[in-house]
């Protein structure tokens, strides 16, 4: 399968250099040098975006807003390659939806390899796939995996990639319990040294944010957790 990659960057010496090399790679790569001009363009065609956060009138954050919030994008992993490496800002993109975050001065190799890392976890299934999603529900709590969005009775709560991530799993696989190696080793795939007390942080903002519906995730003890009917 040849993927097909977009960069967006203001840089267009950057951005000739990064389509030269992932074109010898076997990608098929096309360049925009501004927000406005992607807004131009059919972007449900490309498989990955590297985006620079940096730029003119609309930025990489504020068009990657607009990307999740389109269902023909919602689904496409986003790279951010940008200059702006306070860990603030590194959070803030991964909570837009970011699949990855690398910051300059970087290698070419470098981000060769994060490609090849999102690409592959998205073929894998390890993200939601690229067509429409049904929602998925329990009683109140509906969870819309395309949109990034859940909703508590209807009002929609805010949760970080992660914690939208676990919960995802959990409410997918109602009555199955998931150690914490399985759900490290599913939401947290690329990271060296993750912890388990991770899993049971995160778990624990999730119960206090979904209210009610909290109880229902259950914690096995040995084992892991799962969300029970």
């Amino acid at each position: 399968m040849c993927y097909r990659i977009l960069i967006v960057d203001d840089e267009e010496t950057l951005c000739e250099a990064l389509k030269f090399n992932l074109e010898e790679e076997g990608y098929e790569v096309d360049t925009a040098y501004n927000s406005e001009q992607v807004l131009t363009m059919d972007t449900s065609r490309y498989d990955l975006m590297l985006l620079d956060i940096m730029m003119g009138d609309i930025s990489g954050t504020q068009l990657a807003k607009i990307i999740r919030s389109n269902p023909a994008t919602a689904a496409t992993p986003i790279i951010f390659c940008t200059a702006k490496d306070s860990e603030d800002d590194m959070v803030k993109g991964l909570e837009l939806g970011a699949d990855d975050y690398i910051t300059t001065p970087y290698s070419l190799r470098n981000v060769l390899a994060r490609v090849k890392t999102v690409l592959r976890r998205m073929n894998s299934g390890a993200r939601p796939s690229r067509s429409p999603e049904d929602a998925v529900s329990f009683q109140g709590l509906q969870i819309l995996p395309s949109k990034k969005v859940c909703l508590v009775d209807g009002e929609e709560i805010k949760l970080p990639k992660k914690e939208f991530e676990i919960l995802l799993k959990l409410v997918r696989n109602i009555g199955r319990v998931f150690s914490r190696e399985e759900i490290l080793k599913d939401i947290w795939p690329d990271e060296v040294v993750v912890v388990d007390r991770v899993v049971d942080v995160n778990v624990t903002r999730i119960r206090q944010k979904i209210g009610k519906y909290g109880k229902h995730i259950k914690s096995r003890s040995g084992y892991g957790y799962g969300f029970m009917n």
